[in-house]
């Protein structure tokens, strides 16, 4: 090294290379352990960094869209099993509960039954979204993803197999069941998200991320089909009449969530062979080598191996998870990522749940239609929505969001969803219920629309962006955990609070006019949170979130500025010193 070489300040090293820098600079390390020599140090840090460069700098590749079909398999499993639930409520209700009753709910199962159904996936995708997400951090995403695919098999397959044959047995195994599943699909979140980032290049990661997320939209599009097709060759078998279920339907419901399990089975075997990411092994587990030998597996990245002689030990990190350095630093970040995560959860799952209650006028009623044309109607109405809202809503996401930004694209994803709700719910009672028309379509279709190319997708995008590699995992699950009460609470509460008098064994509400105009607000709320509190990570390194110094700040006047969108070289430099 020539004696007019520069070295870099110490700011502009991550966390994991400040002690590299202190020797580089022949300033002594001052709370971790010496290490060998100064010269394999120096190489050490200059490989770290190439590896970490190469990554960002690494042309599309054929793993690529590899990745993005493992990863996102379990968001189609996702989809495809809590947004099934709406249709075969109503065939499990003509099964179970096919006697007349006193309030007339005849075919209705009961309200606590069906809050139950609705709430308890969400429940246990909240507990596999923390404890996966952490368990991503400490033992590796590779270790335990793996392990959280094999879950949502196993219980797909399980509900299918619900003990039983009357209605307490089957929903209380059900129950159970679609518990185990969420925690499947909650560890699922964090892993594929954290995954698909730390694989990606800089200039395209948004797009591959969204990629993994909009298979969502194909889960939620499979499970109405299948339960389409499934129902349909079941009424054409059996032609059952109007008013009497066959017992052969108790099968139908079973094949139907069966089925869930196929697609994500088929990557098992795919995930097992995928090798650590790159950045958790070099800057978590230091072990840059491993790393180096690993991305030479699946990625065209050359990279010159490090001689055993340059071998460092690894270092502490310098501050834990949820300590006052943790909280100074990054929560503000985890701060708005799980309020936007939770508001635009709230709205989402409450106008997919709720689409059967609003385009009930558009169906024949429960006693002109058999079990079968009942759930087939119900998957239709999904359908229809997944195929010209929801899924271009994805991939629009996908197209847009490394050109225009993460932060405009949530901003505006908020801001059409409440317009769309404002416009359907404060005249819905005045107009809407009693026309129907084509702008009543267009405008629901808007907030799924929106939803997707908006909030639906930022949210679980930002999080795998914003954090240091040793807690990505963990906050994006916190993250997408208080998500999924916001799940909760707009599933349960739709059925509660829609409802503008008593109806069906479900007590009086606040009516759908109120309610709608409530989502809208809600939608405000997240608008307002994303200006003044969520930070762009467009085009910037995943490494920046590895300095110790950089301090955590509102962004209200930088989110469409310039200055967030500038490239950070500080790392390039360093690695092409």
């Amino acid at each position: 090294m020539s004696s007019s070489t520069k070295p870099p300040s110490s700011r502009q090293l991550p966390t994991q290379f400040t002690h590299f820098h202190n020797i580089y600079t022949q300033t002594p390390p001052q709370d971790i352990t010496p290490l060998k020599t100064q010269e394999s140090e120096f190489v050490y840090t200059k490989m770290a960094l190439k590896l970490l460069s190469a990554l960002d700098s690494a042309r599309i590749q054929y793993y690529h869209f590899k990745a993005i079909i493992i990863a996102g398999m379990g968001l189609f499993t996702d989809a495809y099993d809590f947004f099934c639930l709406p249709p075969l409520l109503k065939l499990l209700g003509r099964i179970y509960y096919d006697d007349d009753s006193p309030n007339g709910s005849k075919y209705e199962i009961p309200a606590s039954v069906v809050a139950i159904m609705l709430a308890i996936a969400p429940l246990g995708t909240v507990v596999g979204q923390v404890v996966f997400g952490r368990l991503g951090d400490r033992m590796g995403r590779r270790r335990v993803y793996g392990l959280a695919l094999m879950l949502m098999v196993l219980s797909s397959i399980a509900c299918g197999l619900s003990i039983g044959t009357s209605p307490t047995y089957v929903l209380t195994s059900l129950v159970i069941f679609r518990f185990s599943l969420g925690v499947g699909i909650g560890g699922d979140y964090p892993l594929s998200a954290t995954i698909m980032s730390e694989f990606a290049n800089k200039r395209t990661r948004g797009a591959f991320i969204a990629a993994v997320f909009s298979m969502q939209g194909f889960g939620i599009l499979a499970g109405s089909v299948v339960t389409m097709v499934v129902t349909a060759i079941f009424n054409a078998a059996s032609n059952p009449p109007k008013d009497k279920t066959p017992p052969e339907a108790d099968l139908a419901w079973r094949i139907i969530l069966m089925f869930g399990a196929i697609p994500a089975g088929m990557t098992f075997y795919w995930r097992m062979m995928m090798p650590e990411t790159a950045r958790y092994t070099a800057l978590v587990e230091q072990n840059v080598q491993q790393a180096a030998k690993d991305m030479e597996k699946v990625l065209d990245v050359a990279m010159c191996p490090i001689p055993e002689e340059y071998e460092v030990q690894p270092t502490p990190p310098s501050y834990p998870l949820l300590s006052k350095h943790f909280f100074r630093r990054h929560g503000v970040d985890l701060f708005s990522c799980a309020t936007t995560w939770f508001l635009v959860d709230v709205v989402f799952y409450s106008s997919n749940f709720s689409q059967s209650l609003i385009y009930k006028r558009y169906l024949p009623k429960p006693g002109e239609m058999n079990a079968y044309e009942d759930a087939f109607h119900t998957a239709k109405i999904q359908a229809l929505i997944a195929i010209f809202a929801t899924i271009p809503g994805y991939w629009v996401t996908v197209c847009l969001i490394d050109r225009i930004g993460r932060v405009k694209i949530q901003t505006m994803g908020f801001f059409f969803m409440a317009i769309g709700l404002f416009a359907i719910g404060i005249p819905y009672y005045s107009y809407w219920e009693k026309h129907t028309n084509v702008g009543f379509i267009f405008l629901y279709s808007l907030t799924f629309f929106f939803s997707n190319f908006g909030p639906n997708t930022t949210t679980f995008i930002v999080p795998a962006e914003l954090f240091p590699a040793r807690f990505r995992s963990t906050c994006h699950g916190i993250s997408g955990a208080a998500g999924k009460v916001g799940a909760i609470i707009g599933t349960v509460g739709v059925l509660w609070a829609s409802r503008k008098q008593e109806e069906n064994g479900y007590p009086e509400g606040i009516g759908m006019k109120v309610l709608l105009v409530i989502l809208g607000v809600v939608c405000i709320l997240g608008m307002v949170v994303t200006l003044i509190f969520t930070r762009e990570t467009m085009g910037i390194s995943l490494e920046e979130n590895e300095k110790e110094d950089q301090a955590t700040e509102l962004c209200l006047f930088r989110c469409f500025s310039n200055s967030s969108l500038r490239s950070h070289s500080s790392l390039n430099q360093v690695a092409a010193a």
